[in-house]
């Protein structure tokens, strides 16, 4: 788990820069790994790795991979790697061992939608007085400093790709896709893998 926050770290630093303050994605990437206990030295040297202050030269890059999964799931596999054929290839292989199939570009992608999430609890949202205003606040805002305003502090903020509809996924497929999702999940490349499952 360090690994990818210490990678999601690197890359946005790369992207926007190493202020926290106009690098929004860098911004979630340290928020997330202070979350997930990654030491702040850590942080630190991830952000000069990929601002170009670090000794190291890796860069890895975001790639998007596209396939089905068990019971023709949609799947969109995110990856940040430093090595684009072995991410390629481990993606494969997991897709073809695990009951998947590899898709052409742009075959699932249009099934979903890039849009920022932001994840906060039930009693969280309960805390804001006026629910229906505090929404449209959200959304013209489109930031997390918004929820700050509200005095709500998000568990979590990123950029996801949604599926514009879910789908069922057949019963006797159920184990066979969360054996799939489990190994994407094992694999250090991947950062997320987004499906239309409901």
């Amino acid at each position: 788990m360090f690994t990818k926050l210490i990678k999601s770290i690197t890359v946005a630093a790369g992207e926007g820069g190493p202020d926290l303050d106009m690098n929004f994605s860098l911004r979630l990437a340290v928020e997330k790994a202070k979350a997930g206990n990654v030491p702040k030295d850590n942080i630190e040297r991830a952000i000069k790795r990929g601002s170009g202050e670090g000794k190291e030269g890796v860069t890895y890059e975001h790639t998007l991979y596209e396939g089905f999964g068990p019971g023709g799931i949609a799947l969109l596999i995110e990856c940040l790697t430093d090595n684009k054929n072995r991410s390629v290839s481990d993606v494969k292989l997991i897709l073809s061992k695990k009951g998947g199939s590899s898709a052409g570009q742009g075959s699932v992608q249009w099934q979903f939608e890039h849009k920022g999430m932001v994840r906060f609890s039930a009693e969280k949202k309960n805390a804001i007085s006026e629910w229906d205003d505090a929404q449209l606040t959200l959304m013209d805002a489109g930031v997390v400093e918004a929820l700050l305003t509200l005095g709500v502090t998000p568990d979590d903020s990123s950029l996801e790709w949604v599926a514009k509809e879910l789908v069922a996924c057949p019963k006797e497929k159920a184990a066979q896709l969360e054996a799939l999702l489990d190994a994407f999940d094992e694999n250090d490349d991947v950062k997320a893998v987004y499906t239309n499952a409901l």
